[in-house]
C-alpha cells in the first residue's frame, strides 16, 4: 500500500484521497489499520501475543509486517466475511500459527520469488519485474505479482498494460481488494466514472473498512450526480478516519454535500408537484 495520500480542499476538483495500492515488503500499524479496519490497540495486542508475527522494527522501534503477516491479515478479513467474531478469528488464526509451528520443525525458510521482487521493487530495482514474472510463472501469489506489475506499468507511463496486469490479477483472484482498488483507480483517472465506480463498490463489499476507497466513492457518486451516495460514503469515511488531519475540511464537504442534497430533494418535489398539477388539467 502506497504511503503517499493525497489531500483536498474542494470536492468538485478534488483528486482521489490514496494512491495506487500495491503489495509491499513491509507495512506498518498504521497501515494494517488502515487497509483492514482494525483497531491500533488489537493489532499490537496480537503483535505481543504472537497471534500475528512481526518481521521486524523500524528505526523508531514499531512493528513492521511482512507479506506472511499480511496473509494472516487477509485470512482475518475472510473470516471475519464469513461472520465469526474477533474473538472466534483470534482463536482460529492462534490455532493455525500452533498446527505450523509442530510442523515447522527446523527448517529455514528462503524468499520465494514474489517476495524476493517484494524487496526489489522497494528498492527500485528493475529486476523486480523479472522476479514477479518468475513468480506467475511458478504460481507463486499469481494475483498479487499481476497487480504489483500493473503498479510498474503505471509508472512507467503504460495504462493499457497496467489495465492488463491489474484485469489478470482480478482473473487469477476475483477477491482481490487492491486489483479492485487500482483499476477503480485507473477508470477514474481515465474518466470512465461508472466503471471507477464498480470497482470501489467491488473492494468496499470486500473491504468495509478500507477507508480511502470510500471517500473515492463519494468523489464518484456526486461526479455521476447520486448526493444521497455520496453524503453516506463521505460519513462511512468520517467513522474509518477520525484521525484524518484534515477532518474540518471533510467536515465542510459534507456540510456543503448535505445542503446540495436538500436543495435537490427540494427541486424535486417542486417537479413532482408540477407534474401532478399539469396531469390534473
Amino acid at each position: 500500500m502506497s504511503k503517499k495520500e493525497n489531500k483536498v480542499l474542494r470536492f468538485p476538483s478534488a483528486p482521489l484521497k490514496a494512491d495506487y495500492q500495491r503489495v509491499q515488503s513491509t507495512y506498518t500499524v498504521r497501515e494494517i489499520k488502515q487497509l483492514f479496519g482494525l483497531s491500533e490497540r488489537l493489532i499490537r495486542r496480537w503483535t505481543e501475543q504472537g497471534v500475528v508475527q512481526t518481521a521486524a522494527s523500524s528505526e523508531a522501534g514499531e512493528p513492521l509486517y511482512d507479506f506472511q503477516a499480511l496473509t494472516q491479515f487477509r485470512r482475518v478479513r475472510e473470516l471475519r466475511s464469513r461472520g465469526l467474531t474477533l474473538r472466534q478469528v483470534e482463536a482460529e488464526i492462534q490455532g493455525q500459527m500452533n498446527l505450523f509451528k509442530a510442523n515447522a520443525g527446523q527448517v529455514t525458510r528462503l524468499l520465494t520469488p514474489f517476495e524476493e521482487a517484494l524487496i526489489l521493487h522497494e528498492r527500485g530495482e528493475q529486476k523486480a519485474v523479472e522476479c514477479y514474472k518468475e513468480a506467475i510463472r511458478e504460481g507463486d501469489n499469481v494475483a498479487d505479482a499481476y497487480c504489483n506489475l500493473g503498479i510498474i506499468e503505471l509508472e512507467q507511463g503504460n495504462m493499457a498494460r497496467a489495465l492488463d496486469c491489474f484485469s489478470l490479477s482480478l482473473k487469477n483472484e476475483p477477491r482481490h481488494v487492491e486489483a479492485h482498488y487500482d483499476l477503480a483507480n485507473l477508470y477514474f483517472d481515465a474518466g470512465d466514472l461508472r466503471l471507477a465506480r464498480l470497482h470501489y463498490e467491488s473492494a468496499a463489499e470486500l473491504e468495509p473498512s478500507f477507508s480511502p476507497l470510500h471517500y473515492n466513492l463519494a468523489l464518484v457518486y456526486y461526479r455521476l450526480g447520486d448526493l444521497d451516495r455520496a453524503c453516506g460514503s463521505l460519513r462511512r469515511y468520517k467513522e474509518l478516519a477520525p484521525e484524518d488531519e484534515e477532518m474540518q475540511a471533510i467536515d465542510e464537504l459534507l456540510k456543503w454535500l448535505e445542503q446540495a442534497c436538500q436543495l435537490g430533494n427540494r427541486n424535486n418535489s417542486g417537479v413532482s408537484s408540477l407534474e401532478k398539477k399539469n396531469s390534473v388539467h
